[in-house]
C-alpha cells in the first residue's frame, strides 16, 4: 500500500478559489415558514377583524311549538288534571272478612255488579231463621182465617135456627089464638043446649096442649137467639185472633226483610257503570264502613270511576281570571299526547277562591272522550274567547312562534331576519296573533331557520353580522 497518498494537505484553497453557494433555500424555507404562519393565524386573525369591524347579533332557532303552546297565544292558558265528576270508594254497610274479589284495575263493571263478598254466613242463617218464623206465622194466619170462616158459619147456621124457631113460635101462637076461639065457640053453643060435654073438654084439651107447644117454641126461640149471640162472639173472636197473626205476620216479614237487606250488605256491589281504578283491599281483609285510627281494617274495597263524568280541573290565577266566562270554548290539551286538542266548555267557576294559592277552580266540560283520557291525567287548558269558533281554534299541528322584536317593517315588507353563515337575508313573513311578546307566524318561515332576536335599525339585507353568544 501506498502510504504517501493518505497524507493531510497542509495547504487548502483560499476562499475566493471555493465554489459560491446559492440563497434560494433558505428564502423559500422563509416563504414557507411565512405561508404556514398565515395558515395558522388567518382565521383567528380574521375573526378578530370581525369581531372589531361587524356589529353582534342574537339569534334564535325557530323550532315548530306544541298545539298547546301555539294556542297559548290565542287565550288564557292554564294547567290542569282531568278529574271524574263520579267516583265512589266502595265499601260495606257491615264490617266484615272478605271472601271473594271479583275485580281487579281497569275491571269494567255495571251498576248491580257484585264487586266483593264478605264472610256472611251468620248473617244467612238469620235469614233462614227469619224465613222460618215468617213461615209459621203464615200458617197462623191461615189458621185463624180458617176459625173465622167456621165462626162466620156457625153465626149463620145459629141465625137461621133463630128465624125458624121464631116463625115456629109465630104459627104456635097462632094454633092457640084459634083453639082459645074454637074453645069459646063451644062454650056458646053448650050454654045454647046444642053441644055436648065431651066437645068441650076436646077444646079445652087442645087449648092446653097449643098452649104448651107455644111455650116450648118460645124457649127454642130462646135459645136460637143465645146460640146467635154465642156464635157471633166466637165469630168477634176469631176475627181478634186472625189481626193478631196477621200482625205477627207483618213482624215476621219486616224480620225477614232487615235480615235479607243485612245478608245483601255483604255484597258490595256497584253503584254506577265504571271502570276499577284502585283496588284497596284484598281477599282475606276486613273492611269496615267505620275506620277508626290505630285499626288494622279496610276504609274500602275498590275505588271505581264513571268515565263518562270525566272532565278537567283548573287552578285559574285570580289575575287570569277575568278571561274565563261560563260557557266559553277551551282547548284542552293532555301532557301525554300534546299534539291532539281535545274540544272543552267552561262547565263551572267556584264561588271561592285559594287564599294561599291565589286561584281559583274551574271545570271544564269535554265535548270530546277517548280511551286515552284517564283520572289525574296533567292537561294544559286554554281559555279562548266565547266570540271564538271552531274556526278560530287552535288547529291540530304544530306552530311557529317567534318573539315579538324579531319582526320588523323593512321597505313596507312585514318579515324577519334569517342567518346564512354570517349574512342575514331578510325574509316576509305572515303574522298571526300577537300575546305575551310572541308572535304567531302563519307562513314564509320555516322550523330550523336561525332568524335575528332584536336586528338593530341599521341592519339590511345581505349584511355580515357577528353572531354573539345567546
Amino acid at each position: 500500500m501506498d502510504l504517501q497518498t493518505l497524507k493531510i494537505d497542509r495547504n487548502p484553497q483560499p476562499p475566493a478559489a471555493r465554489r459560491r453557494r446559492s440563497a434560494w433555500p433558505w428564502r423559500l424555507a422563509a416563504l414557507g415558514a411565512a405561508g404556514v404562519a398565515a395558515w395558522l393565524f388567518w382565521r383567528p386573525l380574521g375573526d378578530l377583524v370581525d369581531q372589531l369591524r361587524l356589529q353582534p347579533v342574537r339569534t334564535l332557532l325557530v323550532t315548530d311549538l306544541a298545539p298547546a303552546a301555539a294556542a297559548a297565544v290565542r287565550g288564557t292558558a292554564a294547567n290542569g288534571y282531568v278529574v271524574a265528576a263520579r267516583r265512589a270508594a266502595l265499601s260495606s254497610d257491615v264490617p266484615g272478612r272478605i271472601v271473594e274479589l271479583s275485580v281487579r284495575e281497569g275491571s269494567v263493571v255495571k251498576r248491580g255488579d257484585v264487586v266483593a263478598r264478605l264472610y256472611a254466613d251468620e248473617f244467612r242463617a238469620a235469614l233462614q231463621r227469619a224465613e222460618a218464623d215468617l213461615a209459621a206465622a203464615e200458617a197462623g194466619v191461615q189458621r185463624s182465617e180458617a176459625a173465622q170462616v167456621a165462626s162466620r158459619a156457625e153465626l149463620a147456621q145459629a141465625e137461621a135456627a133463630t128465624v125458624t124457631a121464631r116463625a115456629q113460635r109465630d104459627e104456635g101462637a097462632a094454633t092457640v089464638q084459634w083453639l082459645e076461639g074454637e074453645l069459646a065457640r063451644v062454650q056458646e053453643l053448650l050454654a045454647a043446649g046444642i053441644g055436648a060435654d065431651r066437645d068441650l073438654q076436646r077444646a079445652q084439651t087442645d087449648l092446653d096442649a097449643g098452649r104448651a107447644r107455644l111455650a116450648a117454641l118460645t124457649a127454642a126461640v130462646a135459645g136460637a137467639e143465645t146460640a146467635t149471640a154465642t156464635a157471633r162472639q166466637r165469630l168477634a173472636v176469631a176475627g181478634g185472633d186472625l189481626a193478631v197473626v196477621q200482625a205477627q205476620r207483618e213482624v215476621a216479614a219486616a224480620a225477614r226483610d232487615l235480615a235479607q237487606a243485612t245478608l245483601d250488605k255483604t255484597d258490595v256491589r256497584a253503584p254506577f257503570d265504571g271502570i276499577v281504578v284502585l283496588k284497596d283491599a284484598e281477599v282475606g281483609e276486613v273492611v269496615s264502613p267505620n275506620v277508626q285510627g290505630g285499626s288494622n281494617a279496610r276504609g274500602a274495597v275498590c275505588t271505581m270511576v264513571d268515565f263518562d263524568s270525566l272532565e278537567v280541573q283548573a287552578n285559574v290565577p285570580e289575575t287570569s281570571l277575568g278571561s274565563v266566562r261560563l260557557g266559553a270554548p277551551a282547548d284542552v290539551f293532555l301532557d301525554a299526547f300534546p299534539d291532539d286538542r281535545y274540544d272543552g266548555v267552561v262547565d263551572r267557576i267556584w264561588p271561592t277562591a285559594d287564599r294561599q294559592k291565589a286561584t281559583v277552580e274551574v271545570r271544564v266540560r269535554l265535548l270530546r272522550k277517548d280511551e286515552r283520557l284517564r283520572p289525574e291525567m296533567g292537561v294544559r287548558i286554554v281559555f279562548r274567547d266565547p266570540a271564538d269558533t271552531a274556526e278560530t281554534a287552535a288547529p291540530e299541528r304544530r306552530a311557529l312562534v317567534v318573539p315579538e322584536p324579531a319582526v320588523v317593517q323593512v321597505g313596507g315588507d312585514q318579515g324577519v331576519f334569517v342567518v346564512e353563515r354570517d349574512r342575514v337575508r331578510f325574509t316576509p313573513v305572515r303574522t298571526g296573533e300577537r300575546k305575551g311578546g310572541r308572535v304567531a307566524i302563519d307562513q314564509g318561515l320555516a322550523p330550523g331557520s336561525r332568524i335575528v332576536v332584536d336586528p338593530p335599525p341599521t341592519l339590511q339585507d345581505g349584511d355580515r353580522v357577528r353572531v354573539a353568544a345567546n
